[in-house]
């Protein structure tokens, strides 16, 4: 599928998600570059950060101007040099991180200002792809079934290479009608012990990515059941969204939420509408810890300069 010729759908809309800390891998990144920065403004293979890289690979199937990156404001100093160029409406900046739900609502709202039908896909900005053509191929086809099925929420499960403890697992369920590689979701899994881990791998489970597609309406309404009192919150600030007026209101609203996690807040409510998609064909990996990005490194034969200070310093 050629992706780039797949650029002029009106309809779709990207959010990456860059306001994570990346705590667990700051002592991989601290030697890297330095400083305290988390893992997203990290240039750790090649001369790109993994934000950019999400921001590139995204690209290649929305345009840029509707490719939206939540980010912290205690974070400018490390993504300020890295977004130049990106149109000023397309950073959405938050007072303080108050997690994956408050920064998702956010972005929709944004997006509902404009396009408020609009299919918009979900990403993270912290995580390695070795084939971002293979993906967003994927991402396409999850554009396509709620392009068709507008009530659909569907997530991007990777097929796995092996009995992963420290992932989020999906198990798939029944095909969805009409969908032919679309499954319900049956459950979710967080980081398994290991016997669980090789069940979930021998009977077909999948990573959960934490990419999604889904139509703006249908992630609203999802939100605001599973997590009313802060959609309720973001509702009397939403006449502010997208004026000059915004920053002054997410001040105010940011001060009083409660942080909540999408996964646990959210996608663990399991709703009837919420569809995977599987991966196959591309590695995939959240680099969430050091010896996962050296993993990663051996594998495709890179050493990079900074590999050489971090193995002396676990010696």
């Amino acid at each position: 599928m050629d992706c780039v010729s797949e650029l002029h759908d009106r309809e779709r809309w990207g959010l990456i998600l860059a306001g994570g800390e990346g705590v667990r891998l700051r002592p991989l990144t601290r030697v890297v570059c330095g400083d305290e920065r988390p893992k997203q403004f990290c240039a750790l293979l090649g001369r790109e950060t993994l934000l950019e890289q999400t921001r590139r690979r995204a690209a290649l199937v929305i345009p840029p101007g509707r490719v939206l990156v939540s980010l912290t404001r205690d974070h400018e100093r490390f993504w300020s040099p890295l977004l130049g160029g990106m149109p000023a409406h397309c950073a959405l900046v938050q007072p303080e991180g108050r997690g994956t739900t408050a920064a998702i609502l956010h972005g929709l709202l944004r997006i509902a200002a404009t396009a408020p039908m609009a299919s918009v896909a979900v990403f993270p900005a912290d995580h390695w792809v070795s084939d971002d053509r293979a993906l967003m191929a994927h991402v396409l086809g999850a554009f396509s079934a709620v392009r068709a099925r507008p009530e659909l929420v569907v997530l991007l499960g990777v097929v796995p290479e092996d009995a992963e403890t420290d992932y989020g697992w999906i198990e798939p369920g029944d095909r969805v009608q009409g969908g032919t590689q679309l499954y319900r979701v049956r459950r979710f899994w967080e980081k398994p012990e290991p016997l669980l881990a090789e069940d979930l791998f021998g009977r077909g489970c999948l990573w959960n990515s934490f990419i999604l597609v889904a139509r703006v309406p249908a992630l609203l309404a999802l939100i605001r059941s599973a997590a009313p009192d802060l959609a309720a919150a973001f509702a009397r600030v939403q006449p502010a969204i997208g004026t000059p007026r915004e920053a002054h209101a997410l001040e105010a609203l940011y001060a009083t939420l409660t942080p909540l996690g999408f996964s646990e807040r959210v996608l663990a409510t399991r709703p009837a509408n919420l569809a995977v998609l599987p991966v196959q064909g591309v590695a995939w990996s959240d680099w969430g810890q050091p010896a996962r990005v050296l993993a990663t490194l051996g594998r495709l034969g890179v050493r990079p300069d900074w590999v050489g200070r971090v193995v002396a310093r676990s010696a």
